[in-house]
């Protein structure tokens, strides 16, 4: 028999007092000693709509604590959501008990602090008692651990030391938890950790009002003095909170048991098994720092919150502070200017002033300006102005045209309200082809001045800085930037040779180094090109356009990418792209490469993370939604990739790479007919990269001559062309050849094959992870 936990819905063997997943009590306690707090009677259920106390609104039920119902309201007297908790009848009874929690409210509700929930009254209605406190919305860290089944350890010890953070604050004003455990820390919206419940903590400054021998607390997160029901001071929490670090990495507790006693006398007595068994991930430092949590005699503890941050803090990566997007004043949507020439080969020159003017914007600090990609996307699409700029979460909408006729210019430009439609500004230019640049930045300071934004000195100098005055040189930027767009060998080949006409005319042009850096790059990803050739080019161009202008975006992003794709120096690739979002916060890639870095490192959770980041600037771009869809499929989180994954394929049928993941995902579940059907629909992808793939697909289902036939095929190529090692020693690991397999992989290494990247969270190579090669190879990659 079981028994359902009213709060999280996880089923318990009928012998378990609490829930082994979230702690909340399960019915009548059977075997708890009888001096603990017996929670039986249930409260009144509200429905959504009705108002309590004549004042609060239900919005929604948020779950059963042990004091009782919590929901969220809407407090009608200031128009603000809080959460209110309403004290089941049976507590509220015992006069004593309402005593105790007014007196610990009169110091908890002092607590103010940035990783603690803000407690603020305990009422009365009608007879029925409740405590108000701030709202936080978020998810809650237990249900945060199941769902990813163990955190990252840079996340783990973050969120610990944001705990401790808001313990320190609550011992300093004499306040224990007494309940610490991870269903009672929220991770709000910004991902940051904040502490739930402090209505049942028991104030050391008030002990004439607390009851002797009450057990307070959930067993599973007992210290072991709490089990004893003996007195307890701030280092209990310190002990609960090492149980919550030992979940956080471990994916598990340190004690359980059938019934709630059990697990208190394994907290009271039996040591417990060291976490790095569990997790091989965890260093020395941080297993000697929980178990040191978790000591039975309190005096072998971290004597104070403190202590056990500053030995946190020490093991913490050093980090580069990022600048974060944050809350903007007012959005624009850039839309690309419409060709009014009589060539529609100018296109990439209308194209490409809008997108100047989106740079220029997104150096604005209080604008957030839609990145090219998703304003682009409604190009050719007769939509009204105020649908395009809800669509893509915009206030205001630039648009424009270009007559483009000898050696004349005519630009119009309109900035529009998207709440009234309303034209709050509009010009036209009349110029020569020169003046272009003149133009830009007429527009940019419009722009500002109509929208009431403050530009700084060195903002604006920023913002009206050319990489080239040259018009020649920046049109044939503007065609290399055209055609580097379209992921194919033949066009990014066609980018290298615009930006290095654009070079010649002009050898000090930034960003057209910066992009020759990126095609470089990019043609290992989309066509099968030697690795050897194209890396040193890569770098080469990166490093100049650094040179030229150390405050360029776009510089730091093309050394992002060939230290991480390339190089495989993720630390260093990092440190750029954390220079990227701090040269310019509206720059999307920033955020993707930010992420993809993250996600070779397996560190899933900030991944997704950026990944959302980047798709707040750009919503619609397609490349975004995919690589988010493949995190989640590395995070074998299938669901949620198959779900974004299609939606990628709604947006764009032919995007590159996506079938390919919806094939994995199909294998992974032993469907090899419906993994095969997926992938042969990439249409744009290379045969060289994706025939490879289907043999592992054959090999998987039996057929493993077919795949022998594939191996020889590519095998024999390679001679000739470059084909991808990585994907070779897959298809040859599938086949079960592990010496030619781990050949491959080290020809990968030392040709800098960018699939290597993967190397640590692929699961087409999970059957060879204990090999020694594979070990030595992390390390080689930097990915151990």
């Amino acid at each position: 028999m079981t028994t359902q936990c009213p709060k999280c819905k996880a089923a318990n063997p009928d012998t378990q007092s609490f829930c082994g997943d979230c702690g909340t009590q399960l019915g009548t306690p059977k075997d708890i000693p009888v001096h603990t707090k017996t929670i039986e009677t249930p409260v009144e259920e509200y429905l959504r709509g009705s108002t309590f106390a004549d004042r609060y609104e239900i919005i929604e039920k948020l779950g059963i604590g042990g004091m009782g119902a919590v929901y969220r309201v809407e407090d009608t007297n200031i128009g603000q959501d809080i959460a209110l908790k309403l004290i089941k009848s049976d507590i509220a009874s015992d006069k004593k008990t309402i005593e105790r929690f007014r007196n610990e409210l009169k110091t908890t509700r002092m607590i103010s602090h940035r990783n603690v929930c803000r407690m603020f009254d305990l009422a009365e209605t009608e007879g029925t008692f409740y405590i108000t406190m701030e709202y936080v919305s978020g998810e809650d860290l237990k249900s945060f651990i199941r769902r990813s089944g163990k955190l990252d350890i840079p996340k783990a010890i973050s969120i610990a030391k944001e705990v401790c953070e808001g313990l320190a604050e609550a011992h300093r004003l004499g306040v224990v938890h007494r309940d610490l455990k991870s269903s009672n820390i929220m991770i709000d919206k910004e991902g940051n950790a904040r502490i739930m419940d402090f209505g049942i903590a028991r104030s050391l400054r008030a002990k004439g009002v607390t009851g002797e021998g009450i057990i307070i607390g959930t067993p599973e997160y007992m210290s072991p003095e709490q089990a004893e029901a003996k007195e307890v001071d701030w280092r209990s929490d310190l002990y609960s909170l090492g149980v919550i670090l030992y979940e956080m990495v471990t994916g598990r507790l340190p004690f359980e048991g059938d019934t709630s006693l059990a697990v208190a006398m394994k907290h009271k007595s039996k040591p417990p098994k060291s976490p790095k068994g569990y997790n091989p991930q965890i260093s020395d430092d941080l297993n000697r720092v929980i178990l040191k949590c978790l000591e039975k005699e309190k005096g072998r503890r971290f004597q104070n919150a403190g202590e056990l941050f500053d030995a946190l803090d020490k093991m913490e990566e050093p980090r580069t502070k990022t600048v974060r997007i944050s809350d903007w004043k007012t959005s624009i949507a850039v839309l690309p200017f419409k060709n009014m020439s009589a060539d529609p080969e100018q296109e990439y020159f209308c194209e490409g002033l809008s997108e100047e003017l989106i740079n220029d914007l997104t150096q604005i600090k209080d604008l957030r300006v839609v990145a090219r990609t998703s304003a682009f996307s409604f190009k050719d699409k007769e939509i009204d102005i105020r649908e395009i700029g809800h669509k893509l979460n915009a206030d205001t909408v630039l648009e424009g045209s270009v007559r483009k006729a000898g050696n004349r210019l005519r630009i119009t430009a309109q900035l529009i309200n998207i709440d009234d439609g309303y034209h709050l500004w509009s010009e036209r230019f009349d110029r020569e082809l020169a003046d272009v640049f003149a133009i830009q930045d007429e527009i940019s300071l419009a722009i500002t001045d109509r929208m009431k934004l403050k530009l700084l000195g060195k903002k604006k100098a920023r913002m009206i800085k050319r990489s080239t005055e040259n018009f020649e040189a920046y049109n044939l930027y503007l065609k290399g930037l055209h055609f580097r767009r379209k992921m194919t060998k033949d066009n990014i080949q066609k980018a290298i040779e615009y930006f290095n006409k654009a070079i010649e005319i002009d050898l000090e042009n930034a960003l057209a180094f910066a992009g020759l850096a990126y095609s470089y790059m990019a043609l290992t990803m989309y066509a099968p090109v030697t690795h050897k050739e194209s890396y040193p080019e890569a770098k080469k161009a990166a490093m100049r356009a650094l040179e030229l202008d150390e405050q360029l975006a776009e510089a730091h992003e093309s050394l992002a990418v060939v230290k991480a794709y390339l190089e495989w120096d993720w630390e260093g690739a990092k440190k750029e792209t954390q220079r990227i979002i701090e040269l310019n916060p509206g720059y999307a890639w920033g955020y993707f490469h930010l992420a993809t870095i993250l996600l070779y490192q397996a560190n899933f959770n900030d991944s997704f993370r950026e990944f959302q980041s980047a798709l707040e600037l750009d919503p619609l771009n397609v490349a975004f939604h995919r690589n988010l869809g493949i995190a989640h499929f590395r995070a074998r989180q299938l669901k949620k990739a198959v779900e974004i994954l299609h939606r990628t394929i709604e947006m764009d049928p032919s995007f590159p790479y996506t079938y390919l993941y919806l094939g994995y995902i199909h294998m992974l579940k032993n469907r090899h007919e419906e993994a095969l059907a997926a992938m042969q629909n990439e249409t744009l992808l290379p045969k060289a990269m994706l025939e490879p793939q289907i043999g592992i697909v054959y090999a998987r289902m039996g057929r493993k001559e077919v795949a022998r036939k594939i191996l020889n095929k590519y095998s024999e190529l390679s001679r000739k062309e470059f084909i991808s090692p990585y994907c070779l020693a897959e298809l040859c690991f599938a086949l079960d050849n592990n010496d030619l397999g781990f050949q491959w992989l080290e020809k990968g290494h030392e040709e800098h094959d960018p699939w290597m990247g993967y190397l640590k969270i692929d699961f087409l190579l999970d059957s060879v992870r204990e090999d020694p090669r594979f070990k030595i190879l992390l390390k080689k990659m930097n990915l151990e």
